[in-house]
């Protein structure tokens, strides 16, 4: 019992890392109906930025307290990052939005593939550690059962659930929210009642940097280690979170997020020899048998075709 309560902690802090990255496929997609293949490759940029930011305030000005130390990486990793991404909007997908529909697919997939090579060439190959951070623990009682919770873990579960928190508030309350909600049903039309398609599309490409950014941050605080190719493996779970829970859907990119946490973690548990290294062919099993069933994802809804 003690065994699995932990892991669940454990699944719970990975799905909400793969969650964050999976709203901002799902956004760019829900708004443009477009897969942007380079998000992985930001959310190892992140990391990058979180790292090098950590070190210049911890190693070269001597800023010892962490929590702030924190604040000030998160922000910079989702200003920086979001410059990222507008940049890439607009040089490498806007020019192609009214071409068919390969071409922005080709671009996100070449976007990618340029983004990991220039990390490799800036920061080397390597392995990039870091000292851990609030690695202490604490213990909770539960009934005869003792679990350990690293103050980390809570970091990112607090983290994750306030940013979600005020995402939703922004996409339901706001302006900017009803602007991104109009572009998704129907582009032309939200541009004939006066909403800036271009303008909402870069800030959705913002928005999902930035929380790109602090799952990337998130993920350096938890492993305390870096490399160029964190990209990948990291970002095509976080898609197929995405699918999983329903491409579009906002609460379901977070519900898919929290199930491929939790599915590689408990897939861990196994104890047959050379079972837990197959955890990411568990996860990609999980999903194609998902989609058999329902097609749309778990919140997704039937695309309707319209004519």
């Amino acid at each position: 019992m003690d065994n699995f309560i932990q892991q669940l902690i454990n699944g719970l802090t990975l799905g909400s890392i793969y969650g964050l990255i999976a709203i901002g496929y799902t956004m760019v997609f829900g708004i443009i109906g477009m897969i942007n293949f380079a998000h992985g490759d930001l959310f190892m940029l992140s990391e990058f930025i979180a790292l090098i930011v950590l070190l210049l305030l911890t190693k070269t000005l001597g800023f010892g307290y962490l929590p702030v130390a924190l604040f000030i990486v998160l922000i910079a990793g989702m200003s920086l990052t979001s410059v990222w991404n507008w940049t890439i909007e607009r040089l490498a997908y806007r020019p192609l939005r009214g071409s068919f529909r390969l071409a922005p697919l080709i671009s996100a997939i070449g976007m990618s593939t340029f983004l990991s090579n220039f990390a490799q060439v800036v920061q080397g190959p390597r392995n990039k550690p870091i000292a851990p951070m609030f690695a202490e623990h604490l213990y909770i009682k539960f009934g005869t059962h003792n679990i350990a919770i690293q103050y980390r873990q809570i970091v990112i579960v607090v983290v994750t659930v306030v940013l979600l928190g005020v995402f939703w508030w922004l996409v339901q309350r706001t302006n900017l929210g009803r602007a991104q909600r109009a572009c998704e049903q129907d582009r032309k039309m939200a541009a004939l009642i006066g909403v800036d398609v271009d303008r909402t599309i870069s800030i959705t490409f913002i928005i999902g940097a930035a929380l790109a950014a602090v799952a990337g941050s998130m993920y350096v605080l938890q492993y305390g280690v870096v490399n160029f190719s964190d990209g990948f493996l990291p970002g095509v779970k976080a898609f197929t979170a995405a699918v999983l829970g329903g491409i579009g859907s906002l609460p379901g990119a977070v519900l898919g997020g929290l199930l491929i946490g939790l599915i590689e973690t408990f897939w861990q548990m196994i104890p047959t020899e050379g079972v837990p290294e197959y955890k990411d062919v568990a996860a990609f099993s999980i999903l194609a048998i998902v989609l058999i069933f329902m097609p749309s994802g778990i919140l997704g809804r039937p695309e309707i075709e319209k004519v």
